[in-house]
């Protein structure tokens, strides 16, 4: 039986803007939530009906946690899976720990890529001396990234040459690493998608993204490379993928589309992505309302794009100008453009690199949308060329 609108409570592991971003959508729908985090000033518990300040390792607050609700979610890939498997003992927990266990470790993320058929860029697991021997040399150039807490670029290196591959590893602490062929990459996707404990699938319209130094910067809906036969391929991938694992929740895929069209897969995050931030403002139905809706048992329809969609990603850097005084981004300028939807996420202080917020500008056409969120970085002194 589903877990019904105004008859449940709901609980979230991690108090960051994507649990924020849960909690308002949970509400929405008439869901109490109970946050865990350890940060007093976290921007979910600051909007959650309840915020346990305790560690997720903490067992009597995760007990309390289950105490208060009827389901329990985490907003980030790295929480702890001891405290997933003690919360599943007695409450629905989705994504559950096993899944989210694969998505932690980027070797087991490849196996799993290998086992559902998706292709992968070529890669070698380094777990010692002897893996760092065997790796084929035409796995160089690559890129070394360790298996486990890397995210944004973080815990990667670029590599060219067997010397460098040694150095990397020893400069990333010799913990177990995957190293991937460097591919001839033309863009990059991602796609959400969405599976019930029923098994029933839906995905979100493919997401073409622009990163920079390693962070996501801009994503636009729809694609406007992809042709529909590669978008379906990468629908298609990602429901597998999440198939594969017993998914229940929102599941973002990332992909590589490479110069000679071919579609690899990337990586993996067992919850809604920044790259799914435009289906706030562009969709009949957000990621964040997805993920109540597959963990409540409530139906999962096929999302509806309504506009085409720029979303920007606001990083602590606007709040410094050149010299590095603090300042305030003209939000008035912004918000005076058509279609500019503003998203902050209630965090106390800005820092360079820092994620913020998030700008979604839809239109009546993708060329109106692009061309007012290209407006919207001349005013807050972001690259207005993607």
């Amino acid at each position: 039986m589903p877990l019904l609108p105004g008859d449940a409570t709901l609980g979230v592991l991690g108090g960051g803007q994507l649990g924020r971003m849960f909690v308002h959508a949970a509400q929405a729908l008439g869901y109490r939530c109970v946050v865990l985090d350890p940060d007093a000033t976290s921007p979910a518990g600051a909007v959650a009906q309840e915020h346990l300040r305790a560690d997720y390792l903490d067992a009597a607050a995760l007990e309390d946690l289950a105490r208060r609700c009827e389901a329990i979610t985490t907003e980030f890939e790295n929480v702890p899976a001891r405290a997933l498997e003690q919360l599943a003992a007695t409450r629905v927990v989705a994504p559950g720990a096993a899944a989210v266990a694969i998505c932690q470790d980027r070797a087991r993320e490849k196996a799993h890529f290998d086992k559902s058929g998706v292709p992968c860029a070529p890669y070698a697991v380094l777990r010692s001396e002897a893996d760092l021997a065997a790796v084929p040399d035409a796995l160089l150039p690559g890129i070394l990234k360790t298996s486990r807490l890397g995210y944004d670029g973080k815990g990667q290196r670029r590599v060219t040459d067997r010397a460098q591959l040694a150095a990397a590893f020893d400069e990333l602490g010799r913990v177990d690493c995957v190293l991937e062929q460097m591919l001839p990459l033309a863009l990059e996707l991602s796609v959400l998608v969405v599976r019930g404990a029923d098994g029933a699938v839906v995905t979100f319209p493919v997401q073409q993204n622009l990163h920079r130094d390693g962070i996501l910067a801009v994503t636009e809906v729809p694609a406007p490379d992809v042709d529909a036969a590669l978008q379906a391929q990468a629908r298609q991938s990602a429901s597998a993928i999440a198939s594969g694992m017993g998914y229940v929740g929102v599941l973002c895929v990332e992909f590589f589309v490479l110069k000679d069209c071919r579609l690899v897969v990337n990586e993996m995050a067992p919850r809604p992505h920044n790259s799914g931030h435009y289906t706030m403002n562009a969709c009949d139905l957000s990621q964040f309302e997805m993920q109540v809706r597959a963990m409540t048992g409530l139906p999962l329809r096929e999302p509806r794009l309504h506009s085409p969609v720029v979303m920007l990603n606001l990083l602590g850097d606007l709040w410094f100008d050149a010299e590095g005084r603090e300042r305030a981004p003209d939000w008035a300028g912004v918000l005076a453009l058509p279609g500019a939807e503003l998203h902050l996420y209630g965090k106390t202080e800005a820092r360079p690199g820092r994620k913020m917020g998030h700008l979604n500008v839809i239109g009546a056409s993708a060329e109106e949308a692009r061309a007012n969120a290209r407006r919207a970085c001349v005013l807050l002194g972001l690259p207005d060329t993607w």
